[in-house]
């Protein structure tokens, strides 16, 4: 395990054993360098903003962490000086303009924060709008807040050490929301070395490792991989805002290839976005080679994206053997199960409507109803993971479907202030059994030689006529039924209707088709192909302006989300809708295209 008992010990070994290596650097696209950080400059920022902590708030208090994409360095800082200080970090994304007050004073209030952490940039906004907004609680209207990126680094100086334990808090990392309201996973500073431990032994990686990372900082993904794992070896790490991705995904593939990234990773949609822009153009100067990790999760990961991925990048270079599928969650800190690392991803193909029962039966790729589900590895080091009967509470068989529940020192503390929470996901206990303590995932899946393959949500699994029905697969035969519909942008959820579940597609097309598009077509392309996959009747659907499905910030589609606005009427943007029982609704006019 890591020779280190806590965060801010790591940095100051860093920053004496390599004080001017570069630990950090920022890019404003894939080419422009924006600003970089040695272990030495990081050390003594972090002191600097601690000191300026230590003089607003005790050991233990919250600090809400908010800083645009752009100011990546920044975050970094903020977020090692609260460490430096003991203040717990609460990290939250940038919110939108016009609603940053509402979405803050949320996570202040789920968090216990009292004093927020940001630029002067997005300082001056905030102020702008506590000034015009009568309605603003008063706490949060005198609340500390304090720009970092103003602090002067001879503070440094003023900087009281203090003492830091393995299981202190070191961050409340929250939860995506796509499943429910965001809840505060309590991490301690052990939980955040194991994982780091963790993940080197997975990804295989050692001093020459470079990892080049797009994903938000105050995601798990972005956080524990991009930023701290870097840390942990002692390697540098290339950052990139996510809008960069989203802008032009392209030029996260020219950071790889002008670095000589050997790791970077993020969700599927990712490589299916890079996949949808390729030209011969594009591809042109690419050098993949050095890619040896290529990490996908967060979302289901499809063999279809591997396949399709592997092939059109091939010649750039890029190794099918460096897709590594993987699985976490905050509630684990990130890393649960992972692969051997520059081995190709298993892939197993299963009986579609055996799968319904919650049956393992796998077939040939080629049979009829089969269902390709690609494997995300095994367990590390002290990690152990069951699969088990939600219902009866006792473990599956190898060829049974059940909970993914998980134990070992990467395992969060629970929920910040929220004891039935906390006991529902952190205290699963085997049926006859007072300990050990299991994660209740809520994911479901099976385990097979070793290799854990995940199959849905519990929560969010349908069932239709006493049959499961996974959201996912149907959203994809979804978005293949025609070519309007754009992939990876749509959820299939249940409602209750007169006593019986049914099934609702919420679902965006794509920009090209928006001025001209024929509803009754759709409709009948979609019903068709759900009827003849699933078997299952479609309720009603509604047709979305692209861009406008309830997302979480990681990019995650809210099915529960989508399923509260559909049943209150207030899903945006719905450019075209059907329902059983009803006229079909003529196409409303679309403006600001």
């Amino acid at each position: 395990m890591s020779q280190f008992s806590h965060l801010v010990e790591l940095l100051q070994y860093r920053a004496i054993a390599q004080p001017h290596d570069l630990a950090y650097t920022f890019l404003s696209n894939g080419t422009t360098e924006a600003g970089s950080l040695t272990y030495q400059e990081l050390d003594r920022q972090a002191k600097a903003i601690a000191a300026r902590l230590q003089s607003l708030v005790k050991p233990g208090a919250r600090a809400l962490l908010v800083y645009p994409y752009h100011e990546g360095l920044e975050f970094i800082a903020a977020f090692m000086g609260c460490l430096y200080a003991q203040v717990i970090a609460v990290t939250k994304s940038t919110p939108r303009r016009g609603n940053a007050i509402a979405e803050l004073t949320e996570r202040v209030k789920l968090s216990g924060a009292t004093v927020l952490l940001t630029t002067q940039e997005f300082l001056d906004i905030v102020e702008t709008e506590v000034a015009k907004n009568n309605k603003i609680p008063g706490k949060f209207k005198f609340f500390p807040r304090l720009a970092t990126d103003q602090v002067d680094l001879a503070l440094d100086n003023d900087w009281q050490s203090v003492k830091i334990e393995p299981d202190t808090l070191a961050f409340l990392q929250y939860t995506s929301g796509s499943t429910g309201t965001p809840k505060g996973v309590m991490v301690t500073h052990e939980n955040i070395l194991h994982n780091e431990e963790t993940i080197r032994q997975g990804f295989n990686h050692d001093e020459s490792t470079i990892v080049v990372g797009w994903l938000p900082m105050f995601h798990d993904m972005g956080l524990i991989g991009n930023i701290l794992q870097p840390l942990y070896l002692g390697t540098p790490s290339i950052v990139m805002s996510p809008v960069s991705l989203s802008q032009q995904p392209f030029e996260w593939l020219k950071a790889i290839t002008n670095y000589r990234a050997t790791t970077s990773g993020g969700p599927n949609f990712a490589y299916d976005l890079l996949c949808l822009k390729a030209t011969p153009e594009k591809l042109a100067g690419l050098d993949l080679s050095n890619w040896k990790v290529a990490f996908s999760g967060a979302e289901t990961v499809r063999a279809e994206t591997i396949e399709r991925f592997s092939h059109i990048f091939a010649n750039c270079g890029f190794n099918k053997s460096a897709f590594y599928p993987c699985y976490g969650m905050a509630e684990a800190t990130l890393f649960i199960t992972g692969g051997l690392q520059q081995e190709e991803p298993k892939i197993k193909y299963v009986d579609g409507p055996a799968l319904e029962k919650n049956q393992v039966v796998e077939i040939s790729p080629e049979t009829t109803g089969s269902k390709a589900i690609v494997g995300c590895g095994g367990q590390w080091l002290d990690t152990e993971v069951l699969i088990v009967n939600p219902e009866t509470l006792t473990p599956c068989k190898a060829d049974e479907v059940g909970e993914i529940w998980a134990l070992g020192s990467g395992i969060g503390q629970g929920y910040w202030e929220q004891k039935q929470e906390t006991k529902d996901t952190f205290q699963g206990l085997l049926k006859g059994t007072t300990s050990p303590e299991y994660l209740r995932t809520g994911d479901l899946g099976f385990l097979q030689d070793g290799e854990l393959y995940i199959t849905g949500r519990l929560k969010e699994v349908m069932i239709f006529w006493g049959r499961y029905r996974y959201p996912q697969h149907v959203e994809e035969t979804v978005q293949k039924s025609h070519p309007a519909l754009r992939k990876n942008a749509g959820a299939a959820f249940a409602i209750d209707k007169d006593g019986a579940e049914r099934l609702v597609i919420v679902q965006e097309v794509e920009r090209s088709y928006l001025r001209s598009f024929d509803l009754a077509e759709i409709v009948t392309s979609i019903s068709q192909a759900v009827g003849e996959a699933h078997e299952v009747e479609v309720y009603a659907i509604a047709i979305l302006k692209t861009g406008s499905i309830p997302k979480t910030s990681s990019g995650k589609i809210q099915r529960r989300g989508c399923a509260k606005k559909f049943l209150e009427g207030n899903l945006e943007n719905i450019i075209a809708q059907w329902g059983q029982n009803q006229e079909d609704k003529a196409v409303t006019e679309m403006v600001n295209l």
